[in-house]
């Protein structure tokens, strides 16, 4: 016998409920990837004027560094600070880098949003083989025109051979990324 208060319908109303559920939670998962691949792909995002841009030095007397000479190379610019953990831990790897491959024209910058005190203290303790010049807290709009809409450190920029944006990083360099980077170019 059969109890007539249980409704046969409702497994099938319950399935139905998952099914839709899941199709909502797949879609929107799609399209928040889509989004993200799109806003991080490395488009032509930089302002007008880079490659003629410069920026004090961090030695007394030295002269500005300037951009200009790097074009036509490949390129990583990194923007790092003094106070950034992840930026101090990743500038032996990017000089190790720069220093293994300089002889095969990779060029290498290091723009400090920071102090010229902190950056010189910094860089007598721990000297870098790479150009560092002081992009100071302006450098945070300069990598924001670079596509880091966060301002967040460390930043790192790939340029190729023509100058354009090969690819970026917010956050941490490390080692495979290096080695995807020596490919694109």
């Amino acid at each position: 016998m059969t109890d007539p208060t249980l409704n046969e319908a409702a497994p099938v109303s319950e399935r139905r409920r998952w099914l839709l559920a899941g199709a909502v939670g797949a879609g929107a998962g799609l399209a928040g990837g889509v989004f993200a691949w799109k806003r991080f792909q490395p488009h032509d995002v930089m302002p007008a004027n880079f490659w003629e841009l410069s920026f004090p030095s961090h030695i007394d007397g030295a002269p500005p560094l300037l951009l200009t000479p790097f074009r036509g190379k490949p390129l990583l610019v990194n923007f790092w600070a003094t106070w950034c953990p992840p930026c101090v831990e990743e500038l032996p790897l990017l000089n190790r880098f720069y220093n293994e491959n300089k002889a095969n024209g990779w060029q290498m910058v290091g723009l400090a949003v920071d102090k010229v005190e902190p950056v010189k203290r910094f860089l007598t303790q721990r000297p870098l083989d790479f150009p560092v010049g002081m992009a100071g807290m302006e450098g945070i709009d300069l990598a924001r025109s670079l596509g880091n809409e966060a301002g967040g450190l460390p930043f790192t920029v790939v340029f190729g051979t023509d100058g354009r944006v090969l690819d970026r990083k917010i956050g941490q360099v490390h080692e495979p990324d290096l080695k995807s980077w020596l490919k694109k170019v």
